[in-house]
């Protein structure tokens, strides 16, 4: 382990450390995303975050918003931050200048919008924790993992079939994660809109749902987080002509402002009213 990585185990707190694997594993945070899932105030979070900027665990950039002024600052590991996470999770060390390229990849990418929105639902969830005694984000795995062979597998169950043990899964979501409430655990799939897709790609992605199950797959819940409620009625609308195979549910995030995902937003396929994320703890034991 090089020198100066062991030099900053001693200042790096549990936090830190969590924090660098998230960017390690989801890419690019906000200073708001990275606040309100892991600190008690933004001013806390900022200093921290300062603090790790000159210690060259992370880097940040700021985008200029079209109309003028600049977005908040957004976070990617640097390269002694991908150095430390490394040296934590027992790998070989990571290329030189791994945290420029991480840096290059986001500052440029297309999908940077789609990420950020992806990972500001988790940490959404992580801040309710943070704040709500007995809930937390229990597991929280990125589109990259969840494509690998046998992700969905359950362990030790003999008669898992070769193809959820060895085969691409059929499934590409957006994210996966396990909400864990007083009233129960659950598992859940997320798919992100931003509105650009016809409805009917959206239906198609069920398929790999249901291909996923019948493979001996978990029957979990399938979370289409959309942009407007209009765009949820149409989909609902779709789905009520059509045979769905996996339990899924809707909310629309031009009404979570001020109430975030674990709340009471969710429409539950062929059911009536609105229900909070925990209550779908029922439909993943289907």
């Amino acid at each position: 382990m090089p020198d100066q990585v062991l030099r900053l185990q001693s200042v790096l707190t549990a936090r830190d450390h969590l924090l660098l694997q998230w960017l390690l594993d989801h890419g690019v945070f906000t200073t708001p995303q990275l606040a309100y899932a892991l600190f008690p105030s933004l001013d806390f979070a900022q200093h921290r975050l300062t603090r790790l900027t000159t210690l060259r665990l992370v880097d940040r950039f700021r985008p200029f918003r079209p109309d003028g002024g600049s977005y908040p600052f957004h976070y990617v590991l640097d390269q002694l931050g991908v150095e430390v996470v490394a040296a934590q999770g027992g790998q070989p060390p990571p290329r030189p200048g791994q945290g420029k390229v991480n840096r290059r990849r986001w500052t440029a990418a297309r999908t940077l919008g789609h990420r950020l929105g992806v990972n500001g639902f988790f940490t959404d969830l992580a801040g309710h924790a943070r704040t709500h005694p007995g809930h937390a984000l229990t597991r929280w795995w990125p589109e990259s993992r969840c494509a690998q062979p046998g992700a969905f597998t359950r362990p030790g169950s003999p008669g898992d079939p070769v193809d959820v043990l060895a085969l691409a899964t059929p499934i590409r979501p957006d994210g996966h994660g396990i909400w864990s409430t007083p009233i129960g655990a659950v598992p859940f799939f997320l798919e992100y809109d931003t509105g650009t897709e016809p409805l009917t790609e959206l239906m198609r992605k069920l398929i790999g749902y249901a291909r996923l199950i019948a493979a001996g797959g978990p029957r979990w819940p399938v979370l289409f987080w959309l942009h407007s409620a209009a765009r949820a009625r149409h989909l609902h609308q779709h789905l009520a002509a059509a045979p769905v195979p996996v339990p899924v549910a809707t909310a629309s995030r031009d009404q979570a402002v001020g109430i975030g995902p674990a709340g009471p937003l969710w429409h539950l396929h062929g059911r009536p009213g609105l229900c909070t994320l925990a209550d779908l703890a029922a439909a993943s034991s289907q």
